[in-house]
């Protein structure tokens, strides 16, 4: 009597496996589609999602962010899972190094301390509480550099859990199969 309610289950198993497999594949592809028009400003093959790009994302943390597709798509990931608080503030830290005029980078801090640092911010990233009160104290006279420790663990984190998650990912799995098989094709 068993064997009959475990056959169907395992029967039932296998389609929804196939179903998810095909549906994966369909979001590898609409993914790459969407990831391409996002960046389709010419048509060259250099602005294109390649195969070997999207391979060496898989090298390190920091060459998945340098590359366009790849920040997008590990982005895409994170808001998927709920957790793009940490990608955010580190693309905000690099946006804030860049400000030249003391006046704006006294507010951007103040507005980067009340969106990520403080406590039950929006946008809280987990930083430790002498980091989170080191930065409450730079925040009160701002430096280019008044963001680095927490950019530093934010970074840290995100190389120790989100990038290895986003790895093994249905998304990252499914956009290097679709490339591969593309590249297959001709």
């Amino acid at each position: 009597m068993p064997s009959l309610i475990i056959e169907p289950l395992n029967t039932q198993r296998f389609i929804m496996d196939s179903d998810d497999r095909k549906r994966n594949k369909n979001i590898g592809k609409n993914f790459m589609c969407r990831l391409q028009c996002m960046f389709s400003h010419s048509s060259s093959s250099e602005s294109r999602l390649s195969l070997e790009d999207t391979q060496q994302w898989s090298q390190s943390l920091e060459r998945l962010l340098e590359s366009k597709y790849g920040l997008a798509t590990f982005r895409n990931f994170l808001k998927s899972e709920y957790s793009d608080e940490n990608i955010e503030f580190w693309l905000t830290c690099e946006d804030y190094k860049k400000i030249k005029s003391s006046f704006r980078m006294s507010s951007r801090a103040k507005k980067i301390y009340e969106q990520f640092i403080k406590a039950e911010s929006p946008k809280e990233i987990n930083i430790d509480y002498h980091t989170r009160e080191q930065i409450k104290r730079n925040v009160k006279t701002p430096t280019m550099h008044c963001f680095d420790d927490a950019q530093k663990i934010v970074y840290g984190l995100m190389e120790r859990d989100s990038y290895p998650r986003f790895l093994r990912s249905d998304v990252y799995r499914t956009l290097l199969e679709n490339l591969a098989a593309d590249a297959t094709k001709g």
